[in-house]
């Protein structure tokens, strides 16, 4: 007898290419700083340092682009419709490459305006301009790819995601040795490998779709077809989810912001444990991603069935997958950490909080899933409103930081999560108990 049902299996083909995919996402900035760190002044990984975190808090900000596609598409896999299944790729590919392009023309004041904000050294925040300037003109390459991974994922293309992380990092890692390290281009140099790389995994991503296209029957001329329709709600769409993302963005700023007002040793030792965090994170959020595909798939066909199995074999497979970091982290956490950092002081002072370690992943899942739930409906206007409900807990609950410390941020971060999970199944519940979580005035069409 298989311990693992049908819906566990499909679930799985799914997740594990994803979780591959996202725990190695933070390679393409790794690269950049590896090669960076080998120069001959500290200024130059600093500007790239900028960079890399300006570059990832806008592109963040756009990642609704991605969601929303992954959530439509998967609508219109499910419902087996040719035209719904083009549109959900032209009309998302056409705002891309739009906010794309305007990112290019007034990357100048956006890029003085983001140094402005962050300050610091003249000569560090000058290789950061010079590194922003040429890594934003990937901009168009870089959200299309978002598109372009959505509609994969949608259609449940499970190793397309993990084709395209292999591109962009092997191009980029041969780029950065040339260009940096051979040509001694500097900043300039990661930068462009950086941008070569988007388009170069643009292309490749591009040829994929166009195979899945061509086996789905999809025409050109349907395509050409597929950009009319229903911009105003898609567009709707997209601005719930930025702002949903916005809020998210905004909190874990707010955590950098006070752990510095504790001292520099705090700001070291969360930096650390965030490390941890943003790891379990990322590999849960395989599971959310592949909840997106298969609920949306399950809207579309209106199969209330199908969904519910999808829920019971996310909740089984991400609970075993939480539970397993948990019990890594209480065991283990402390050798983690020393990995990370050899400051005896670090080290000491982080095996204080390794407990929320051992907390957050098994807070913090259902959360997930329910977003992988939410996408897949394209319910972005309640996905924002959960989002506000966090964002308030989390403000009251910092209330306790000066007398807990920064045992008050983590506890903050964890009741931040926790009201995300409460909220959306409160409001799945809701919808579920009411008969109306497949009601067809979400569609987009």
């Amino acid at each position: 007898m298989s311990l693992l049902t049908a819906s566990d299996k499909a679930l799985w083909r799914l997740a594990l290419p994803m979780i591959f995919s996202n725990i190695t996402v933070p390679l393409l900035g790794l690269v950049d700083t590896a090669v960076i760190g080998h120069l001959d002044s500290p200024v130059y990984l600093g500007g790239v340092a900028i960079g890399a975190t300006a570059t990832s808090f806008l592109f963040m900000l756009l990642l609704f682009l991605r969601m929303s596609t992954t959530g439509l598409t998967a609508q219109a896999f499910g419902a087996k419709d040719p035209l719904r299944l083009a549109r959900a790729l032209v009309q998302p590919l056409i705002l891309a490459l739009g906010a794309g392009v305007l990112i290019v023309l007034l990357r100048t004041p956006l890029i003085e305006l983001a140094l402005h904000i962050v300050g610091g050294s003249e000569a560090v925040l000058e290789q950061a301009r010079l590194f922003l300037d040429i890594r934003w003109l990937s901009a168009p390459a870089s959200l299309a790819n978002l598109v372009l991974l959505g509609w994969l994922l949608g259609v449940q293309y499970a190793r397309a995601p993990v084709i395209l992380l292999v591109v962009g990092n092997v191009l980029n890692i041969v780029l950065d040795l040339w260009l940096v390290m051979g040509l001694h281009m500097n900043v300039q140099g990661a930068a462009l490998a950086t941008a070569i790389a988007e388009y170069g995994t643009l292309i490749i991503g591009l040829w994929m779709v166009w195979r899945v296209l061509v086996m789905r029957g999809i025409t050109p001329a349907l395509l050409k077809a597929a950009w009319r329709g229903n911009i105003r709600k898609l567009l709707a769409l997209n601005r719930d989810i930025m702002l949903r993302s916005l809020l998210l963005q905004l909190c874990f700023g707010t955590l950098t912001v006070f752990g510095a007002r504790l001292g520099p040793e705090i700001v070291a030792v969360n930096a650390v444990l965030m490390t941890l965090l943003t790891f379990t994170a990322y590999a849960l959020d395989g599971f959310a991603y592949a909840v997106e595909a298969h609920s949306g798939q399950a809207y579309g066909a209106r199969e209330s069935g199908q969904l519910h199995d999808v829920w019971r074999a996310a909740c089984r497979q991400a609970g075993l997958v939480a539970l397993a970091f948990a019990l890594i982290y209480a065991c283990f956490g402390e050798y983690i950490v020393a990995l990370l950092t050899s400051l005896p002081a670090l080290r000491e002072l982080a095996s204080h909080y390794i407990i929320w370690q051992v907390i957050l992943p098994v807070v913090g899942v259902w959360c997930y899933l329910l977003d992988g739930m939410f996408i897949g409906a394209t319910r972005g206007a309640e996905m924002r409103n959960s989002m506000a409900v966090a964002v308030g807990g989390f403000g009251l609950t910092l209330l306790t930081v000066p007398y807990l410390g920064n045992h008050g941020l983590w506890l903050a971060l964890a009741v931040f999560l926790l009201l995300r999970g409460l909220s959306l199944a409160f409001i799945w519940r809701r919808h579920w108990k009411n008969n109306t979580w497949l009601s067809s005035r979400h569609d987009i069409s």
